[in-house]
């Protein structure tokens, strides 16, 4: 491993030691509200507070910082085993803090996969002393904030790591698990060490912020719906804000008994959490797809006007193991509260900027929390709301997102996107279609699969927001699936995915057990003839209801509406846009009703596409376009965290 580059931390800074000697009672730092909270006076500002900066900086030393374990209560047994249950909590903190009695904030990962999986690309595990206390805490964010003033708390949800009980996989347990924690931290809470000695947080402001990628985040997300007092930010990477839309599409499952399957991989072996997780695969309602109160408990959205904390979310434009519609319907759901927030894009799968775009993210986040959990005016809030990568590593700034509120309604006509057509075109379900069989060949008529296409682009098309299909049918089933993609075609070098390097940075401090070392990234770019814009699947009996399907009646017309994933995206001059309508797709999903036909009626058919600048024109006649499919395309596994 080679270090080609490492951020300098300084255990002493005498430019910043001569802001203040701390000899009397502790003065908690202002924790802002919002933007507009005022900077701490200068007496009373923090060792680790640069006033000319306005940023904390890394004047403790990472090598004698304390490091603690506790057991927080709860009031929930959820193995039934007539105690209960307690939530493993592992905390590094500056020693220094602690001997004048000066309060700090919390940056919090609450995770299942500490001890199952690992957190990061290179997949770091808590490691303890022989005490059973925390040695090596996963990630770079202690080494790195820990010095700067911060408390970095790693949280064993319920039912996994070292926390007793069952989870329930996004459920109320797991979410009240972490609840108890932030209470605990604002002392409301208890906890003991593992002798059972009662242990306050008595060096804490009580200001949490929490960060996590993927099942972290998606935590985030549903603590911060609870509202809990406290927590005061939270930092979303690739996270789920629905279940419901996690395992499944329009009523359409993605696989089978995901829930109690991904229960097992991350929780406890025992004969108490295989009952809780029968439960879980008894109210899924796989063979339905309907949208049940099961699903309402893990749905975050609908509780975004208790969110009180601020968002920072990112996400990858390419991600479809978390797809892009949980940012976007968090995102909105936030938006309509009013909630403080920040948005990166990036075109990455489910990937960690920190891995894409690290040094621009450790300082933006560095900015974010001390912003919203040291008080300190950074203008951070004043930046633009929203940062896009439109072409590997080109990233734009934009005042908010999606660009476009209202969608352009695009007409069809046989084999033509952008002109109004007459009479009816038919789709005849094939589930062994492949998704590289549908975007071959564009131009041909392939039996199973209708084909929209535009014109050459005349000029550069901004697609920025969630695109939909409106399409009028009737059916010869009582319901069936329904698939679309927007594909663009025309030859490009297109992200294709990341590959890990043999250098590595370092973002922080390191001891000889827990360095701050990691490895980089290169972004992988294959040069090709066509693109995947996005892809949308739905049961059409769920179309108007996900909760109270309606059977189609068949030989009778009814509007379907199909939901593609959101994106933002600029597609160059001279590219053709493709539409294409299938019906089962048993390479993305597992649908549960297949062999239907349905006709399409072209004149009560559209696309709904937030198009910002650009538009889409019917071709004269029908273009020629040649595909050649150099890498066959491959769903990524869900059943496998690690994505």
């Amino acid at each position: 491993m080679r270090t080609v580059h490492a951020r300098v931390t300084i255990l002493v800074s005498s430019a910043v030691l001569s802001l203040t000697t701390l000899t009397g009672p502790a003065m908690a730092a202002q924790i802002p509200d919002g933007p507009g909270t005022p900077t701490p006076a200068a007496a009373s500002v923090p060792q680790h507070v640069d006033t000319r900066t306005k940023s904390t900086q890394p004047v403790y030393d990472y090598a004698n910082a304390i490091r603690e374990s506790v057991y927080v209560d709860t009031t929930m047994d959820t193995d039934s085993d007539g105690q209960d249950d307690v939530i493993a909590v592992d905390i590094v903190r500056p020693s220094e803090t602690a001997l004048t009695g000066r309060k700090i904030p919390v940056i919090m990962d609450a995770s299942p996969y500490y001890s199952c999986c690992g957190r990061g690309n290179e997949s770091e595990k808590k490691t303890y002393d022989g005490d059973g206390v925390i040695r090596k805490m996963p990630l770079y964010y202690d080494n790195y904030f820990v010095p700067r003033g911060y408390a970095m708390v790693g949280v064993d949800i319920v039912g996994t790591g070292r926390s007793t009980g069952c989870g329930d996989v996004g459920g109320r347990d797991e979410i009240q698990s972490v609840v108890d924690v932030i209470d605990w931290l604002n002392g409301r809470n208890t906890a003991h060490t593992a002798g059972g000695q009662l242990v306050k947080a008595s060096w804490t402001t009580g200001a949490v912020g929490m960060i996590g990628k993927s099942y972290d985040g998606t935590l985030a997300n549903g603590v911060a719906a609870t509202g809990v007092k406290g927590l005061k930010t939270i930092v979303p990477i690739s996270a789920i804000s629905s279940w419901y839309d996690y395992t499944r599409s329009g009523g359409v499952p993605y696989s089978d008994d995901y829930m109690p399957w991904l229960g097992g991989y991350v929780g406890h072996d025992s004969a108490a959490c295989d009952e809780v997780r029968g439960e879980l695969g008894d109210n899924d309602d796989d063979e339905t797809g309907d949208y049940t109160s099961f699903w309402a408990e893990r749905d975050y959205t609908k509780n975004a006007s208790k969110v009180k904390a601020s968002v920072f979310m990112t996400h990858g434009l390419s991600d479809y193991n978390v797809q892009t519609n949980h940012f976007s319907q968090w995102w909105s759901a936030l938006s309509r509260n009013n909630v403080p927030r920040k948005l990166w894009l990036g075109l990455e799968d489910h990937v960690d900027p920190f891995e894409f775009r690290r040094d621009e993210w450790v300082d933006e986040l560095h900015k974010w929390f001390d912003y919203w959990l040291q008080g300190l005016q950074n203008g951070v809030m004043k930046e633009p709301m929203v940062s896009v990568e439109t072409t590997p590593d080109v990233w734009r700034d934009y005042k908010t997102w999606p660009a476009v509120n209202r969608p352009v309604s695009v007409p069809l006509s046989a084999g033509r996107l952008g002109a109004a057509g007459k009479g009816s075109v038919m789709v005849t379900d094939d589930p062994d279609l492949t998704e590289d069989d549908i975007v071959a060949d564009p131009s041909e008529v392939i039996a199973g699969r209708q084909m929209f296409l535009s014109a050459p682009l005349t000029a550069p098309l901004r697609i920025s927001g969630t695109p939909s299909v409106t399409l009028r049918l009737k059916s010869d089933s009582a319901t069936t699936p329904i698939t679309a993609r927007l594909v663009e075609y025309g030859e490009a070098a297109r992200y294709s995915g990341v590959r890990r390097t043999d250098e590595s940075t370092c973002e922080g401090s390191s001891t000889d057990y827990d360095d701050s070392c990691y490895y980089t990234v290169d972004k992988v770019t294959t040069q090709s003839d066509h693109g995947i814009v996005s892809r949308g699947w739905i049961d059409a009996a769920h179309s108007k209801s996900l909760s109270k399907p309606t059977p189609l009646k068949p030989g009778q017309w009814t509007t379907v509406n199909v939901p593609l994933r959101a994106q933002d995206q600029i597609i160059p001059k001279g590219r053709i846009v493709g539409l294409a309508i299938t019906l089962s797709d048993t390479e993305w999903t597992a649908p549960n009703n297949t062999g239907a036909s349905i006709d399409i009626d072209l004149a009560g058919s559209k696309l709904n596409i937030p198009v910002s600048s650009g538009k889409l024109t019917a071709p004269t006649q029908l273009p020629t376009i040649n595909v050649q499919i150099k890498t066959p395309t491959q769903r990524p596994n869900l059943h496998d965290p690690k994505n």
